[in-house]
């Protein structure tokens, strides 16, 4: 007897949709979010040199927003210098496959100058 496959439809109303964006919202996050699904853990410093064009304030900023909003996992280590690692919760996996897919998409997007047309009015 074959087992039939539930689908479960999930509804977002738009105010949800506002909530889950304002989440990854910005210039960095996203980068940041990237740079962290390609290595489980990866140190500030590490960071910093991954996330090019990032000042030290900007990117403390926008770790500690992914780690308000549960995104991203901080973990210090009592050690003199101090050793602080970053990775992704659960939550923070989750969004692999939606930005894979953006990240597809703007892929698609990359065509050469003089093959792009122009958009219509």
């Amino acid at each position: 007897m074959k087992r039939q496959k539930q689908t479960i439809t999930q509804t977002c109303s738009t105010v949800e949709l506002e909530e889950a964006l304002k989440v990854l919202e910005g210039r960095w996050k996203i980068l940041i979010l990237f740079h962290l699904f390609s290595a489980p853990v990866l140190r500030f410093s590490e960071l910093r040199r991954a996330v090019s064009g990032i000042s030290q304030k900007m990117l403390i900023q926008q770790l500690r927003d992914l780690e308000k909003d549960g995104v991203v996992h901080r973990k210090v280590y009592p050690e003199v210098p101090p050793k602080v690692e970053y990775m992704l919760t659960n939550d923070g996996a989750a969004l692999r496959p939606a930005l894979k897919a953006l990240k597809s998409w703007a892929a698609s997007r990359k065509m050469p100058s003089s093959v792009k047309k122009k958009p219509a009015n």
